[in-house]
């Protein structure tokens, strides 16, 4: 794995069921499938017993990464296999945290994960077929789809209605669907109808490529365009920002070596691109595009319009040349964001507002709302988002992704940059 995406967080999701329901046959397939597309897959195995062993033929472990694993950790109560010692058993989501870098990690079990669940039900496993006609009782009777119905269906199932729980009140969850459920991977027809009432994508067991369609549309991680907003002549600097000396050298060159480790596809734009062109013998191994700005008019918004017509990826990180603390772990966070959320923008907020000049955007919708804002005459960035979906991503995310949270500081006058160089020179502001 490029030592450069060790910073990016994977994402992840889990594959569930009862015992003999084909799980490590269908874990095996996904990750062949995906591995033969170019993705990086690593797997997380959940032993349910104390103590196993590792990396002898035939075993599970052995199995992923025969499949094509890149990276495959086995977790059971007491141990991890890198090896660690615990008390207790790992958390998954401290276990996929250790894993970074990865376009998708399968695991494999740990169905109380939080994690996105695959249920996967067998014909001819009776645990299976139980659980799949009381899935479709479930459904067919309204019920949402939460921990607690689950056991109110069993119980009136083992004819003991008295022992169903309260609505709401503390109970194991089973080895049941839950609202964590995302698909099912199945050939009992009665799962399947299930499946179908909750709204719930079902595949057959054997159609291992459909699957794998949902899984890489749904939750890998997604390509990322890097655009750095370098502008031209800043009025207040004196001098365009991107070529001013900082440190010693132009301050692009800092801005592209922090963003270069999370960026697919690295692009600056700017109305001077033949003063950047040194920055292709700089970094000729970095394939930076210098694009110029489409519009020949001042504004943040005909920025943005130049970042999404230029980037070939769906998600585009938007930074400013000027935040000398840009951060690469805060793009990671929000593009993982966006993922999850499905959501269109993922923007810093924090006392002062939004932060739209270090955010991650969904190409496609919001190069619709910008062109929409443009032709009503709007400049201001924040003016394509009520046309847009909007996840806010708090100061407390901002802080977690990078806990010295400089990463807004931009410096707009020649004595800001002196100021903030001499801190970073003389170690009063360790960068």
């Amino acid at each position: 794995m490029d030592s450069t995406r060790m910073m990016l967080q994977s994402p992840a999701v889990a594959i569930v069921g009862r015992h003999n329901s084909g799980k490590t046959t269908l874990v095996e397939k996904i990750i062949a499938e995906l591995t033969a597309r170019g993705l990086d897959v690593g797997s997380v195995k959940h032993h349910g017993h104390s103590g196993f062993d590792i990396d002898i033929p035939g075993k599970d472990s052995w199995r992923h990464r025969q499949a094509g694993a890149t990276e495959v950790v086995i977790s059971s109560p007491g141990q991890i296999a890198t090896i660690r010692t615990f008390d207790g058993e790992a958390e998954c989501n401290e276990i996929v945290h250790r894993m970074p870098g990865h376009d998708l990690v399968v695991v494999e079990g740990y169905r109380k994960s939080g994690l996105p669940t695959i249920e996967v039900m067998r014909a001819g496993n009776p645990h299976d077929e139980q659980v799949a006609e009381t899935f479709l009782a479930a459904a067919r009777a309204g019920e949402p789809l939460t921990e607690d119905f689950v056991q109110a269906a069993r119980a009136a199932r083992l004819g003991a209605p008295e022992e169903a729980p309260a609505p709401g009140s503390a109970v194991h969850p089973g080895k049941m669907p839950t609202s964590a459920t995302v698909a099912v991977a199945t050939d009992i027809p009665a799962a399947i109808e299930a499946a179908q009432l909750y709204d719930i994508p079902s595949f057959d067991l054997n159609d291992t490529q459909e699957l794998c369609d949902f899984l890489q549309e749904r939750f890998t991680r997604h390509r990322v365009s890097v655009v750095i907003q370098a502008g031209g002549e800043s009025s207040r600097m004196g001098r365009s920002k991107a070529t001013v000396p900082f440190c010693g050298r132009p301050l692009i060159m800092r801005l592209v070596e922090r963003l270069s480790p999370v960026a697919d596809e690295l692009i600056i734009t700017t109305n001077e691109p033949e003063n950047l062109e040194f920055l292709h013998s700089v970094y000729p191994e970095r394939g930076i595009r210098l694009v110029r700005d489409v519009r020949d008019e001042r504004g943040a918004l005909p920025g943005m319009l130049t970042a999404f017509q230029a980037a070939t990826f769906p998600f585009v990180a938007v930074v400013a040349c000027d935040m000398v603390f840009a951060s690469p772990r805060l793009v990671s966070a929000e593009a993982f964001e966006l993922c999850q959320t499905r959501a269109d923008v993922v923007v810093p907020v924090n006392k002062h507002g939004f932060e739209p000049m270090h955010a991650v955007y969904r190409r496609k919708t919001c190069l619709d709302a910008v062109e929409k804002m443009l032709e009503q005459g709007e400049k201001r960035v924040q003016s394509f988002y009520p046309l847009v979906k909007v996840c806010e991503f708090p100061q407390k995310r901002v802080l977690d992704a990078e806990p010295r949270g400089r990463c807004f500081v931009n410096v707009n006058t020649p004595e800001e940059l002196r100021a903030m160089e001499h801190a970073i020179l003389h170690g009063s502001d360790d960068d």
